[in-house]
């Protein structure tokens, strides 16, 4: 508990122990009236200073201004002990409120706990602790094992495995070396490092994550926005039907009851109906159920940037992806190597050597499957043809590597080939030698993650892709997805997006998964645009509305799973708030509910609402 916290349940048992005392006292009368004073001014003098400010300030209608008039009122007709009780149990109800709200936030604050203390900078031989603000960017900083790593940035000396759980809920470690980018958030599990800042931690990962979050409650869903709207219309409805209550039903005994009023027993009903009616059970619970759910999301590494994202997510009926970098790793790879004449660890070496000098992402992947060092002194006569390929001298052997069209200029004939895949085919001396097969492969939870979705109710998978259609078309067949559309631009995959949701029924939602950085404007127009291989970038979580922090499409269902859970809570808090108090208003209203059914009806609620609200933080994987 707070110090604040720990006051008011210091004045709660100051209260209890006081009505404890005085029930007991054999006294009677004004004494005792005005002794009972005491204990209520300890418990309510918040809550009447609130009501009074309410006031002054023209926001009247709330529920300071309704436990206020409520118990004032009741002690003013003589029932001391049940005034003080209502305002006492009113009381726990907010502490055990506070305490709930103050867990979520201890939870999420945990598991997201992920901004650094301080920077290490080398000065002098030795190192000095600073703050992260004030390191400016290209500064060299020191990270020692069991650190955070406090601004983004590229490793220069040292190699460490880094717990990326903070950020992403993945407990596997990730291994970093010499050149390697990190970033904020991170925890450097068991080597010294030095890293050079590229950013000014401001505008590192640790801070936009952090700013994402604290502010995701500022983008209200729509139950929460209704219920802001209801408790406005419903709060000054109770008053009047309370000032009602305590006038129509008298004045009418008044006339036809020859004269005789009960004006005390029908205006003490109006006071229990004014506590039944405090709305606190809804305008609590629900913006703390949203809460819970975008914690539990984030502890998961998924950061859901408002509660209308959360919402919008349980009524998912098309999901979209894109290609590369979203369901495939988007780092080209060899998957099959088809020698002639050689032997394939010989095709390789050739392969490799000839694209020794390319930075092309195909001739990265040559050289990476070959997994020796080059010794370039053995290559020459280097010559890069266009759209086709190279050809080089390598130790005195004439190599082409490139594709089909490179070999029909070089007049060498090759197999025929309909593989999915970029082709490199290879030619020694002039005589063909084989034929490597490059593909950018699925990542390992691709297909889980469209069975899943499907298991989940979505009713149409589409992928949109830049890719050529023989490729697009392997790929889709992997994943099984509904739909497949190959060789679009950016603005035609947004032409697509526009068609797909004039296809969305009444109820339905439109969700986009893309990389976050070419696939900014399909983002922006789907109801939800989900940002996938966003660990570090920027940009993908400036352009999506929910970011997977991990790079795993199969967490776009989890990400559903907790959106849908999170909506029966809300759902559940209404309904019940709404039948119990509706149920006890009538029952108030005809004198069968007393002030202590009055108590239940708010506090009583409240607490199970709240205790309800809390179940969204604890949300499997």
């Amino acid at each position: 508990m707070n110090k604040k916290q720990k006051r008011v349940l210091l004045r709660i048992i100051i209260t209890a122990v006081l009505m404890a005392v005085l029930t007991v006292l054999p006294i009677d009368g004004r004494i005792k009236t005005v002794l009972y004073l005491v204990p209520y001014m300890v418990i309510g003098y918040d809550i009447l200073r609130k009501a009074f400010l309410g006031m002054i300030h023209g926001q009247v209608f709330d529920e300071n201004f309704l436990m206020a008039i409520a118990t004032v009122g009741a002690i003013g007709i003589g029932e001391m002990f049940e005034g003080v009780a209502v305002m006492l149990f009113y009381q726990i109800g907010e502490l055990f409120q506070s305490c709930a709200v103050g867990r979520s936030r201890r939870n999420i604050t945990a598991l997201m706990d992920i901004r650094p203390d301080y920077a290490n900078i080398e000065q002098d031989g030795e190192l000095t602790q600073i703050d992260p603000d004030e390191v400016p960017t290209g500064t060299v900083i020191v990270i020692k094992p069991g650190e955070k790593v406090p601004i983004d940035g590229v490793i220069i000396e040292g190699e460490t495995s880094l717990n990326t759980s903070a950020l992403t809920g993945e407990s596997i470690p990730r291994e970093a070396k010499q050149g390697d980018g990190v970033i904020s958030g991170c925890v450097n599990l068991n080597g010294l490092i030095r890293v050079r800042t590229t950013k000014e931690f401001g505008e590192s990962t640790v801070s936009k994550i952090l700013d994402l979050v604290e502010n995701s409650s500022m983008k209200k869903s729509r139950s929460e926005n209704f219920i802001t709207r209801f408790a406005k219309i419903y709060t000054p409805a109770v008053c009047l039907g309370a000032v009602l209550l305590a006038i129509v039903p008298p004045f009418i005994q008044l006339l036809f009851g020859g004269g005789n009023a009960d004006w005390l027993v029908w205006f003490t009903r109006a006071l229990t109906f004014l506590v039944i009616s405090c709305p606190c059970a809804l305008v609590i619970s629900i913006p703390l159920s949203f809460f819970g759910g975008i914690g539990g999301a984030s502890a998961r590494g998924i950061l859901v940037k408002g509660s209308n994202y959360l919402e919008a997510l349980a009524r998912t009926g098309i999901v979209v992806f894109d290609k590369t970098g979203t369901m495939t790793k988007g780092v080209f790879e060899v998957v099959s190597v088809k020698a002639q004449g050689v032997s394939d660890e010989m095709l390789l070496h050739y392969a490799a050597y000839a694209e020794s000098y390319s930075t092309h992402p195909i001739a990265e992947s040559l050289r990476r499957a070959y997994g020796k060092s080059i010794d370039t002194a053995l290559v020459s006569e280097v010559e890069e043809i266009s759209g086709h390929g190279i050809t080089a001298n390598i130790d005195g052997k004439t190599v082409a590597a490139g594709n089909r069209r490179l070999m029909e200029r070089l007049h060498i004939s090759c197999a025929e080939s309909d593989a999915a895949g970029t082709e490199v085919h290879l030619a020694l001396d002039g005589s063909y030698i084989g034929c490597i097969l490059i593909a950018d492969v699925l990542k390992p939870t691709a297909a889980e993650a469209v069975r899943a979705l499907s298991a989940a109710g979505v009713r149409k998978t589409v992928m949109l892709t830049g890719d050529s259609e023989k490729a697009a078309t392997a790929i889709a067949a992997e994943l099984k997805v509904d739909e497949v559309k190959s060789g679009l631009l950016p603005g035609d995959k947004v032409d697509e997006v526009e068609r797909l949701l004039a296809e969305t029924g009444k109820n339905e939602k439109l969700v986009f998964v893309g990389d976050g950085i070419n696939d900014a404007p399909v983002l922006s127009r789907a109801d939800v645009g989900i940002a996938m291989g966003a660990l570090g970038s920027d940009a993908a979580i400036e352009a999506a509305d929910v970011v997977l922090m991990d790079d795993d499409p199969a967490k776009i269902a989890l990400a559903m799973r907790i959106s849908r859970k999170t909506l029966r809570i809300v759902y559940e808090n209404i309904v019940f708030a709404l039948a119990v108090k509706a149920l006890c208003l009538v029952l108030g209203a005809f004198g069968v509910a007393n002030m202590w059914w009055a108590i239940f009806a708010d506090v009583g609620v409240m607490v199970l609402a709240v205790l309800n609200a809390t179940r969204a933080l604890a949300i499997s994987k």
